[in-house]
């Protein structure tokens, strides 16, 4: 056999010597090929550079939805700085307690009761459409309020006059209130669903929640300390409250357009397939009428090729198809969730989009259903019946309250004396400041020391313990609240230490709602977050009526005791609050009993909360 050519040496192919050849034949045959190869490098790093693209345009557009969810509810919750005002609806328009009361209960309502349905639309559709809805609402509500008050006291007031109706002012704030809750339930819902797998999740759903906290506080200065009233000496009175609502109606529409453009959901996609993976890891897409084909479906054909698959399908015992450690459950890979997309695919001639949004729909009921038929939501929901319903209770009256604790003859020396409990504004930025203090540490906390809910990640050997261990204790603290103004001899005989009741009572109000929420995203997940939280916040509106109007009865029996001496309905002494108190602390009581009894129901069943 000849030797080989050294590698050196050019090699002649007998191909070459074609007469009727190119000269620049094997040149472009050498640039063919390399640019083939360049081309396909292009190729991978053009994907490569897309891929970042796409997700720094992802990461992008997740921080500034938070961005904006977060200035969504550091501005919606206006309503929270009702005591600002409330008082002045006693002396400028002569309403009664109980219509004063009315009016915080229909805003209370409004903002409750509407949360399931603008959950589901969250959902279902995306935050958008109701960041837009909440814009309308406040402009509505806010700007009817203002154009009621400045008409001045109703015919049917104690002292008469030319106004609106008391309706209307009623009306405006079933506006206020259902824009509360649908620009608060957008921004939160977009948080949670955004940073559904992010290690500080809890954190992140907290920011927005305390942001919420604090919208009442920073209103109420500036209400108190810019948009106010100057007496006929110079010196600042009360708040101007027509232009307070002008500043809340144009702040909160600006708020609402800008949610409309800025807030979006990442990867929702992804969360919806994660979910449907590990419900069929757990076995539960074997029993869906979904995902399991019915048989004349599996009899399909393509064209007038049988499929192969149909003998083997047919001849299966059924007790191997109903097992869970039947075909789905041991060929786990072979029978994943990309199979079965493209087997729907041939089998029900629908598009991928298609397909994707009936996924979305199916899951989200079986998570509504799963969520509506578990006796420990009832027992959480419950609890925050108990807890909430006081609170917002507390917070509304707060106003009305510090008269109660004023002596009669305390400003006959000095008018310019704030009262000795403090006054309205002060007490709503000590609730907010603690509420957001609260919020933001049990968020922090449950992320450092709660135990891992990821079924995928790795065990640890770190310390933890469960969210309750915080809800638990911060409940105590509402219940102290409450406790102090009821016994006599604290808060009734030392009116200043009203102020500490307020603080304790911002403790525990702030650390629920940052730890419910979280607590539902963690047993039930964050795909249907919205409408689970939904249901769950829609609790408090009954008892926040119920202890409103236990307050008002209160309240106005103990103004008539006293002879209703200034002429305004108002009321003096423990009589007016003193046994409401003593409700309020039984029922914060009761709640946590219920709570107690949900996490050992949690317990038991291995849920890592």
């Amino acid at each position: 056999m000849p030797p080989h050519p050294p590698p050196s040496e050019q090699q002649i192919d007998a191909r070459e010597f074609d007469p009727q050849r190119s000269v620049r034949s094997h040149t472009s045959h050498d640039r063919s090929l390399l640019d083939d190869d360049v081309s396909f490098m292009n190729e991978v790093a053009q994907g490569i550079i897309d891929r970042d693209r796409r997700r720094m345009r992802r990461q992008v557009t997740r921080i500034a939805s938070f961005t904006v969810a977060v200035l969504c509810c550091l501005c919606a919750g206006s309503i929270t700085g009702f005591s600002l005002y409330g008082p002045r609806f006693l002396t400028d328009l002569h309403y009664t307690q109980y219509r004063v009361n009315a009016v915080s209960i229909t805003a209370e309502l409004a903002m409750y009761l509407p949360v399931p349905l603008f959950g589901f639309l969250c959902d279902r559709y995306s935050p958008q459409p109701l960041a837009l809805l909440a814009a309308g609402l406040f402009g509505f509500g806010y700007i009817l309020a203002a154009v009621v008050y400045r008409a001045g006291p109703p015919p049917d007031s104690a002292k008469g006059g030319n106004g609106y109706p008391f309706g209307f002012m009623v009306l405006a704030f079933v506006g206020v209130g259902a824009g509360t809750s649908c620009l608060y339930l957008c921004s939160v819902a977009t948080c949670a669903k955004n940073f559904a797998q992010a290690k500080y999740r809890g954190f992140m759903l907290a920011v927005p929640i305390a942001a919420f906290g604090l919208s009442g506080m920073w209103q109420s200065q500036i209400g108190a300390n810019l948009l106010y009233k100057k007496l006929p000496d110079g010196r600042k009175g009360p708040v101007d409250v027509y232009r307070y609502f002008i500043f809340l109606a144009g702040l909160l529409i600006g708020v609402g357009l800008l949610g409309a453009l800025a807030l979006r959901i990442v990867d929702e996609e992804e969360l919806i397939e994660r979910e449907i993976e590990n419900m069929e890891r757990s076995g539960l897409l074997e029993h869906s009428d979904f995902f399991r084909p019915a048989p004349s479906r599996n009899q399909s054909t393509y064209g007038t090729i049988p499929n192969g698959n149909d003998h083997h399908s047919h001849n299966q015992p059924d007790s191997e198809e109903s097992s869970p450690t039947g075909p789905l459950s041991e060929d786990g890979d072979s029978n994943s969730i990309e199979n079965l997309t493209q087997s729907l695919l041939l089998t029900k001639q629908i598009t991928e989009p298609e397909l994707a949004a009936q996924k979305k729909v199916w899951l989200l009921n079986h998570a509504t259903h799963s969520f509506l038929t578990d006796r420990t939501m009832y027992l959480l929901a419950a609890g925050f019946l108990l807890l909430a319903g006081p609170g917002e209770a507390y917070i509304n009256n707060v106003g009305t309250i510090i008269p109660t604790l004023t002596p009669a003859k305390y400003y006959s020396h000095n008018p310019e004396l704030d009262p000795p409990a403090g006054s309205a504004a002060t007490h709503v930025s000590i609730i907010a400041l603690t509420s957001t203090f609260a919020r933001l540490f049990t968020g922090t906390l449950s992320d450092l020391f709660a135990p891992p809910s990821n079924p995928d990640a790795p065990p640890t050997t770190r310390f933890h313990f469960s969210r309750l261990v915080l809800l638990l204790p911060s409940a105590c603290l509402l219940l102290l609240s409450f406790l102090f103004l009821a016994i006599p001899q604290i808060v009734p005989q030392n009116p200043s230490w009203f102020l500490l009741s307020s603080a304790l009572l911002g403790l525990g109000y702030g650390a629920a709602f940052s730890l419910v929420p979280i607590i539902i995203s963690v047993v039930w997940g964050a795909e249907n977050f919205a409408t689970n939280w939904g249901v769950v916040a829609m609790m408090p509106a009954g008892g926040a009526a119920i202890w409103s109007i236990v307050y008002s009865a209160f309240y106005s029996q103990g103004a008539q005791r006293d002879d209703n001496k200034s002429g305004e309905g108002e009321c003096k002494g423990y009589g007016c609050y003193g046994y409401w108190a003593v409700g309020c602390t039984l029922s914060v009581a009761v709640a946590i009993v219920l709570w107690s009894f949900a996490w050992r129901a949690w317990r038991r069943r291995s849920v890592m909360v």
